[in-house]
Order: C-alpha cells, then sequence, then structure tokens
C-alpha cells in the first residue's frame, strides 16, 4: 500500500485548491476576465487532484479496514485483492495527476497551416488538413475563426491560419493541451489531382501551432519597435480582390518576426487579427528560448522536437495513417481526414506522460 510521504506534495495543494475557491465566490475577482479566467483554469486543475487525493485516501482506509476484520471474518478477508487493485490504481492516478502539467495547456491556440514540398499538390493538401482541424474541433465543440487564407490557384492553401478557442476550464481539456502535438512537417503519399499517369507522389505541407496570448498585457509590444505597411489586398494568382489599401504587414524589429493579414475588408480588422498572431509568436519565441536555457528541463520530448521534423505521413493508397513520434499507426486515413483525429491525439498525450515520469523518476 503506498505511504503518505509519497504525496506529501498534495497538502499545499489543497490548500491552494481552498483559497481559490474563496476566491472565485469574490465578486470582485470577476471584474477581471483575464484574471478570472486563470484562477478558473487552476481551480479545475487542482479540482481533479484534490478530487483523486480523496479517492485514494478513501481506498486505502477501506483497505487498511478490512485487512484488519479479516482475521475475524473470512468475507472481508476475500474482498482484500480487489481493494489491494483499487488502492493501487487510485495510487496510480493521484500520482500521473502530480506530474507537473504544461501552463499553457489550458490556452487557446493560432494554428497555421503551410504548404511546402509538392507546389499545388501540397496547397490542396493544406486545405485537406484545414478541413481535419476543424472537423475535429467541432467534435470538441471548440470555436474555430479563420484569421488569413492565401489560396492557391487550384483551391487549396499555400498559408492559413485559424484561432481555435475552447470550452473548458479544465486545463486538461485545453487546446494546446492537444493541439501542441500537431506542429511540425505532415508528409501525404498519394496520386495528385495534377497527375495523369497515375502515380504516387509525395509532399508535405508545415504545420505551426501557437498558444494565443489570453491578455494584451501577457506580451509587452512597444509601438515603437513595430513597422505596419499597408498594402491592396490580392487573391489567388495575384488576382485583385480589393481597391483600398486594407491589407496589413506587421513587422516586430526586435524579433524579425513579420505577420501578413489581408482576410477582411477592414484595415483595423486586420490590424487587430495581425496584431493577435504577432503575439502568439512572440509568446512562444520567448517559451522556446526559455526552454534552450534550461534544456534538460523541457516539458515535453513530443512537443519541443524540431519543427522541421517529419512527424505524420497520410498514406491514401493504403488508407493508412502512421505517427512516427509513438508508433501510432491506424487504417482509417479517411476518417481521421474528416475529424477522428483524437486517438492519434492521445498517443501524443500518453508519449508525453511516459516521458515526464521518466524525467521524474530520475
Amino acid at each position: 500500500m503506498t505511504g503518505q510521504s509519497e504525496f506529501a506534495a498534495v497538502a499545499p495543494l489543497v490548500a491552494e485548491h481552498a483559497d481559490l475557491e474563496r476566491q472565485l465566490a469574490d465578486p470582485a475577482l470577476h471584474a477581471d476576465a483575464g484574471r478570472a479566467r486563470r484562477v478558473g483554469r487552476r481551480y479545475a486543475e487542482l479540482g481533479q487532484i484534490v478530487a483523486a487525493w480523496e479517492s485514494w485516501n478513501q481506498a486505502r482506509d477501506d483497505l487498511a479496514a478490512a485487512r484488519e476484520l479479516a482475521a475475524e471474518d473470512a468475507a472481508f478477508a476475500a474482498e482484500v485483492p480487489d481493494l489491494e487493485t483499487a488502492e493501487t490504481g487510485a495510487a496510480e492516478k493521484l500520482r500521473r495527476l502530480l506530474i507537473p502539467r504544461d501552463p499553457d495547456d489550458g490556452r487557446d491556440v493560432i494554428l497555421e497551416i503551410k504548404a511546402g514540398e509538392g507546389g499545388e499538390e501540397s496547397a490542396l493538401f493544406a486545405a485537406d488538413l484545414l478541413r481535419m482541424y476543424l472537423h475535429y474541433a467541432e467534435s470538441k465543440r471548440w470555436k474555430t475563426e479563420l484569421l488569413e487564407r492565401t489560396e492557391s490557384d487550384l483551391g487549396g492553401y499555400k498559408d492559413v491560419q485559424v484561432a481555435v478557442k475552447g470550452s473548458s476550464n479544465d486545463p486538461a481539456e485545453g487546446v494546446w493541451a492537444h493541439l501542441k502535438y500537431e506542429g511540425g512537417v505532415h508528409r501525404v503519399q498519394r496520386v495528385p489531382k495534377t497527375e495523369a499517369q497515375g502515380r504516387i507522389h509525395t509532399s508535405a505541407v508545415g504545420v505551426l501551432v501557437f498558444p494565443e496570448v489570453d491578455e494584451p498585457e501577457e506580451v509587452v509590444i512597444d509601438p515603437n519597435d513595430l513597422k505596419i505597411d499597408v498594402f491592396r489586398s490580392s487573391g489567388p494568382g495575384g488576382q485583385s480582390v480589393n481597391t483600398t489599401d486594407s491589407a496589413v504587414r506587421i513587422t516586430h524589429l526586435p524579433t524579425g518576426i513579420v505577420v501578413s493579414m489581408q482576410n477582411e475588408k477592414s484595415q483595423l480588422q486586420n490590424r487587430e487579427a495581425g496584431m493577435r498572431v504577432l503575439r502568439a509568436r512572440i509568446l512562444a519565441a520567448q517559451q522556446e528560448a526559455a526552454e534552450a536555457e534550461a534544456s534538460a528541463a523541457r516539458r515535453s520530448q513530443v512537443r519541443t522536437v524540431d519543427r522541421s521534423e517529419r512527424i505524420r505521413t497520410y498514406n491514401y493508397p493504403e488508407n493508412r495513417i502512421s505517427d512516427h513520434r509513438t508508433g501510432y499507426k491506424a487504417y482509417n486515413l479517411d476518417a481521421v481526414l474528416d475529424g477522428a483525429l483524437e486517438p492519434i491525439v492521445v498517443s501524443a498525450i500518453e508519449a508525453d506522460e511516459a516521458a515526464r515520469l521518466r524525467a521524474l523518476a530520475e
């Protein structure tokens, strides 16, 4: 039976949970939406730990009582094996919940899909990936907002950016907690629509995922550090789609990050969308720099792989989907592209969790 000493770290978390509960009951907290959201996320995260702690204590007490009475009553002796299993399971659940969680897990994300090697075929597959993510978000009851897109001549996307907003305060159910594993190179093997002789081609699409900034104050940007250009929007092939200079290009001079927006007809709307993406990219750059300085304590071995690395292959002839980081493989590619992405995401979450457990044991 697991001892209390192993879970000594739980007591301060239980106390913090009680304090957060008091804060949430104070109407003054909710006058600051950003702070209320952060407190709510932390409360939901700790709520799982408190519930698991209580369940383990109950299982532990039940087992101790059964063992004490077993010498006098065979019926209690017969219950001991099942109660031992229950106590072990409750302890394992609590142990996993105590693994340090990525602090960004509860955040919303900005997801960018960029056509790469393969020309028009890559752009067409970028559109397929966008559809997959939109359907997956719908299955999770997340909201999506198309921020920017650059279409190709055949109806694909050279570049498309979408914001994904969650519906739960529980960090384990957060958008970043699930979509952070999608960053990397996605490879497709299929016969392109442009292929006349039926030959299978291999193309690649890059996916970038950024945790979205909750409040603008989180990432302070000096207006003097911005170079803002306005220009006329254009469609595929350079076709003009707007007769006014509504498109916006924002350059953050200290980092060299450039964001262009032309999806909206209003220059103000394009600028606001561009600033959202810029803040997310600056936050990601700051986090990557911090991780590089403390590489031995990186939060996720799955998450921190080189973004240029091929992470997944979509093989159309075999209807096969393969994740090269976790070893996940299934022959339901058609369903995955319709949004059935959860088993693949879960395989990445489990691999990440196992890596963090190993790190704690070292």
